[in-house]
């Protein structure tokens, strides 16, 4: 059993409403983590119905490393001028860029990668499988697997969110979806780093960033 103190803490942890809290705590017996895994699973099939929305309001935000070795130009979108001028969006946009400093991505999304970038580090894995004697037969599904994680690598939707690695950015946008009731999304980047291409120090940018969002 659960109580309205319960259904009030649902609430506060997820954001969601007070009727779909109940529901979620009655659908999991009570238990405070299902219910909140029931109401993410919930809400990720919702955001995705907005999807098809047009969002082109939104900011142009920036972010510049400690020392000005890395700055960020990144254009996140929403439905109204309204949610664009809120706290909670602003800052949704601050940590974007500040992932895009610290991770680096390359690509918004899967399809931005070209596919003759793509079969480019397909040959390079199926390579790599064969050189580790993996037999022929399996070497094509490796590949895939190993795909998954180069998108991880290099796309920022498919990337964990380095404030929470229990996110990725597309979580992450769900979520802000969900919360603001609008379409959240991210439409381009531009990421310079100081002395690009030359030999130097590589700095872990990903824990820098953890540390100054107080999350060690």
């Amino acid at each position: 059993m659960f109580t309205a103190k319960d259904v009030a803490e649902l609430r506060a942890r997820t954001n969601a409403g007070m009727m779909d809290c109940k529901k979620a705590l009655t659908e999991c017996d009570g238990d405070f983590e299902k219910a909140t895994q029931w109401l993410r699973e919930k809400g990720m099939a919702a955001a995705s119905k907005k999807q098809g929305r047009i969002a082109s309001e939104g900011v142009v935000a920036s972010y510049i490393h400690m020392g000005g070795k890395i700055g960020v130009l990144v254009e996140v979108n929403c439905e109204t001028d309204f949610v664009a001028r809120t706290d909670a969006f602003n800052a949704l946009v601050k940590d974007i860029a500040m992932q895009i400093a610290a991770a680096n991505p390359k690509y918004v999304t899967r399809e931005e990668v070209p596919a003759d970038v793509l079969e480019k580090e397909k040959e390079i894995l199926r390579a790599q499988a064969l050189n580790e004697g993996k037999p022929e037969k399996i070497i094509e599904k490796m590949v895939e697997g190993r795909v998954v994680k180069f998108y991880k690598d290099f796309c920022l939707l498919d990337q964990d969110f380095v404030k929470d690695s229990s996110k990725t950015i597309q979580t992450v946008l769900n979520e802000a979806t969900l919360t603001t009731g609008e379409k959240i999304s991210i439409r381009r980047f531009v990421r310079y780093e100081m002395g690009e291409g030359l030999e130097k120090r590589q700095d872990n940018l990903a824990e820098e960033v953890a540390k100054m969002s107080g999350n060690k």
